[in-house]
């Protein structure tokens, strides 16, 4: 079965017209949606990369925040909206900047749940880069608890995930959230 003919399942079941006028190609454009929204199980971590791991002396704590994502969640194929700050200490290389923006986008457009999607950042950052450590924060708002269930608009949910001297050493980990304040 297609995902354009699954579309139409659901809408007919719905009780819906699909001959209706709105909804005449609503099927192919909601299988295309969905397509574009989880993308990323058709990327791979090396062609996201791209080869752009650059030599560099700096062990300097590296810090990217406010990275938007979108994601769905795997229970109720809902959209999670929100930020992901993405920190690490380098260890002889340094990745190009978008790339964390690529990788968090890569992990977020599967169906998930917030508490593995930081988990995988962060391992990924580590094990593409080598580095000493790393530390992700995403702050995000599900539609599954606002839109249904509880229905509460103002809650956000907070994950971490501190890998190497993020979890070993305090004066990482504090001085990442200061700097992410």
């Amino acid at each position: 079965m297609t995902m354009e003919r699954a579309f139409e399942d659901i809408i007919s079941a719905l009780g819906e017209d699909l001959s209706r006028a709105g909804l005449k190609d609503t099927p192919k454009r909601a299988a295309k949606a969905m397509e574009f929204l989880t993308r990323g199980y058709h990327q791979d971590i090396d062609e996201v990369i791209n080869d752009a791991l650059f030599p560099s002396e700096s062990e300097e704590m590296v810090i990217v925040k406010n990275i938007e994502l979108y994601s769905m969640c795997e229970h109720h194929l809902l959209p999670f909206i929100g930020k992901c700050h993405v920190a690490y200490l380098p260890k002889g290389k340094v990745i190009g900047l978008s790339k964390i923006a690529r990788i968090v986008d890569m992990f977020a457009r599967r169906l998930q749940i917030q508490e593995n999607l930081t988990k995988e950042i962060a391992e990924t950052i580590v094990k593409t880069t080598g580095a000493a450590g790393a530390g992700v924060i995403i702050e995000a708002q599900h539609m599954c608890m606002m839109m249904r269930g509880v229905e509460k608009q103002n809650s956000i949910m907070t994950t971490s995930s501190m890998l190497g001297a993020f979890r070993n050493s305090q004066s990482t980990r504090m001085e990442f959230l200061s700097l992410i304040d």
